[in-house]
């Protein structure tokens, strides 16, 4: 019985790490295990150094809940910074020449570990957060940005994946930074900036994102390195996401013209289970232009590339 489930378990391993999978054809994880530069190249057990760090993330954002704003801002520059001395900012092609063999530089280490452990940590506090509505559609929104960040890592996609994150780090700043306004109670400040959000979000997410990421994931790395196995996984999940974009996009699109043309938005429609009648009337009295804000900082649009749910007036 022990060795007839041992060797289904080896089955199952070869199959889940099989190289003809991973990997484009006539290339081996033997290939990969060469020592490159910076940090040679990436390696699955990699990952394992983010829960640490996510830990320390997580143990942070309780001290300090609503610090969001300070992370995007920060991983946003530091991404802007990285990118714009990497050939591939300016050439997309350069994401696919000599795939896989592309070393893992200290700077790309760096940003996509510190990217995956906040996103873990963002799962972390679903759990410790006031339970709301849209629980287990942010649960699944998480899961499936650390399955991205993660898969692009193991199979040495991170030239583009460094794209796609800082793509999307460029308008969660601005959302951050509205919430900020909003709870400071400086009303003006807070339309302003969740209308410049709006803006930011539909020309990166509709406009570069699929003119740009999704162009070079689908046709150059086509004609570059063809198609195999976890190439159209990846590129299954990055469609997805923009489906995603449309539909958060529409969500957004709604709120902002409210702000515009008629001078307010939809209350928050992500209702806080936990919360007293008397904290529901004082949430209904002060509707505004962003939204209700909650006792832990939560409000409108929740993680990296996701949003909420707004109610019709």
């Amino acid at each position: 019985m022990a060795t007839a489930a041992a060797g289904a378990l080896g089955l199952l391993w070869g199959w889940l790490w099989s190289e003809r999978f991973w990997m484009p054809q006539n290339v081996s994880w033997a290939d990969l295990e060469g020592p490159g530069d910076g940090y040679g190249y990436p390696q699955a057990r990699h990952i394992l150094s983010v829960f640490p760090l996510a830990a320390g993330v997580f143990s942070v954002r309780l001290l300090f809940e609503r610090w969001r704003f300070t992370f995007y801002l920060c991983i946003f520059c530091y991404g802007i910074r990285f990118l714009w001395s990497s050939p591939w900012f300016w050439d997309t092609r350069q994401c696919w020449h000599s795939y896989p063999y592309q070393p893992l530089t200290s700077g790309l280490y760096y940003y996509y570990i510190m990217e995956l452990a906040f996103y873990w940590s963002l799962m972390f506090s679903q759990f410790t957060d006031i339970k709301r509505k849209d629980f287990l559609i942010m649960f699944v929104h998480h899961l499936a940005t650390i399955g991205l960040i993660t898969f692009s890592y193991i199979n040495n996609m991170v030239r583009v994946g460094t794209l796609v994150m800082c793509l999307h780090d460029a308008s969660d700043f601005l959302l951050e930074a509205a919430k900020l306004a909003n709870y400071a109670k400086y009303q003006r400040l807070c339309d302003t900036l969740f209308v410049i959000f709006s803006a930011v979000f539909m020309v990166t997410r509709l406009g570069i994102y699929p003119f740009w990421i999704l162009n070079t994931t689908l046709f150059e790395s086509w004609e570059m390195i063809g198609p195999y196995p976890s190439w159209w996984l990846f590129n299954g999940l990055l469609l997805i996401l923009q489906v995603l974009h449309v539909i958060w996009s529409y969500l957004i699109a709604r709120i902002a013209f409210k702000a515009l043309i008629r001078g307010k938005v939809s209350k928050d429609d992500r209702s806080d289970v936990e919360s007293s009648s008397e904290e529901e009337d004082v949430t209904t009295n002060t509707k505004s232009f962003c939204g209700s804000s909650s006792s832990n900082g939560a409000s409108w649009v929740n993680g990296h590339m996701g949003g909420s749910y707004w109610a019709e007036e």
